[in-house]
């Protein structure tokens, strides 16, 4: 199948590890380019050398906080400014917190909802422009399966990743006369660091292969997802492949979700 990507240009947040990193690997073998932006200096120095090493592409590096608007505008205007254009975005910073609803004070919503949603905002509001001039685009939003139906204990992500769903829906129609779409992928138990910490506190004695298949996961397809599952996932849909699918959700989940 031919997706369209060679010459495009994407900007990753969150780019330096896991879905993000390999998302950034697939779009550079696809001939993508590609600009990653993360806070850790060092962790995007790692990443970039990582994607060189199996795509030989060039990679663009920039230190930004998505909490902070001019860092998120620096981000877009170094991507346009060093590549020329900007054709893809993938809003995929930020981190799990569940907690049960009396736990979380005025400081941890605000906190949550700044990271995840606003961050999303930010680099959305900054890129459409360069999106449009360019002729159109593809935003994709990584949020979660928890978003559509949130279990107990999952807040305050559960929350700001709904806002972020009702968010791409209201902007795919908005932005649909400039032909830019904007969808979101669903993410579920896929392998990351924070889960790899949970497995070795939970389940010392397991080998990963096994607490990955273990049943209490509840996961239909009987196992936990891979960074490389996801990634294709959102370089598809991210692609001229999807030209038609605008305003939607995928689940990349193993058939957790109880919603579609």
């Amino acid at each position: 199948m031919e997706l369209g990507l060679n010459g495009k240009v994407a900007l990753i947040t969150g780019g330096s590890r896991g879905i993000g990193l390999e998302s950034a690997v697939t779009f550079a073998l696809e001939g993508a380019k590609v600009a990653i932006c993360a806070r850790d200096e060092e962790q995007l120095m790692a990443a970039a050398d990582h994607i060189r090493h199996l795509s030989k592409s060039e990679v663009l590096t920039i230190a930004a906080d998505v909490t902070k608007p001019e860092d998120c505008m620096r981000a877009v205007n170094d991507t346009v400014q060093h590549y020329g254009q900007l054709n893809i975005l993938v809003n995929n910073a930020g981190t799990a917190a569940a907690k049960s609803f009396e736990l979380i004070d005025d400081e941890q919503w605000a906190s949550d909802l700044d990271l995840k949603l606003f961050g999303a905002i930010r680099f959305a509001r900054a890129a459409v422009p360069h999106m449009r001039e360019s002729g159109g685009g593809a935003i994709i939003n990584v949020t979660t399966s928890w978003a559509k139906t949130p279990p107990a204990g999952s807040m305050p992500s559960s929350v700001s990743r709904a806002a972020g769903q009702a968010m791409t829906k209201a902007m795919s129609l908005d932005l649909a006369p400039d032909h830019i779409r904007a969808n979101t992928v669903c993410i579920g138990m896929i392998r990351s660091a924070q889960l790899e910490e949970r497995w070795k506190r939970e389940e010392p004695g397991l080998t990963w292969e096994q607490y990955a298949r273990d049943t209490r996961h509840r996961i239909p397809l009987g196992r936990i997802g891979n960074t490389q599952e996801a990634a294709k996932v959102i370089v598809f849909m991210a692609s001229d492949a999807a030209s038609y699918i605008t305003g939607t959700s995928i689940n990349i989940d193993g058939g957790s979700a109880p919603a579609l």
